[in-house]
């Protein structure tokens, strides 16, 4: 889990010109993050940490905090998982 944070804060800070991001930031309330990079946050995680990110998932609760991120990310591994065991 410790990577899939790391990943993700280095990729945040691209767009956070620099900004330490915490795990339990509001990345969106923070005023960094607009509509736009949303998407390619969603392209991000999608891309790698190999999950799909479905309509239901583009809630965005689930990507407002670095955790909330590896939660979503823990969620579709999960399910993947179970579906393969079937």
């Amino acid at each position: 889990m410790n990577a899939e944070k790391e990943n993700i804060k280095a990729f945040l800070s691209q767009v956070t010109r620099g900004h330490q991001v915490s795990d339990d930031d509001d990345i969106f309330a923070s005023g960094f993050i607009n509509s736009l990079f949303a998407m390619q946050l969603v392209t991000f995680v999608e891309k790698k940490f190999a999950v799909s990110v479905e309509d239901d998932d583009l809630e965005i609760q689930n990507f407002r905090s670095v955790n909330s991120i590896v939660a979503l990310i823990e969620r579709k591994r999960a399910l993947a998982s179970d579906a393969c065991a079937a």
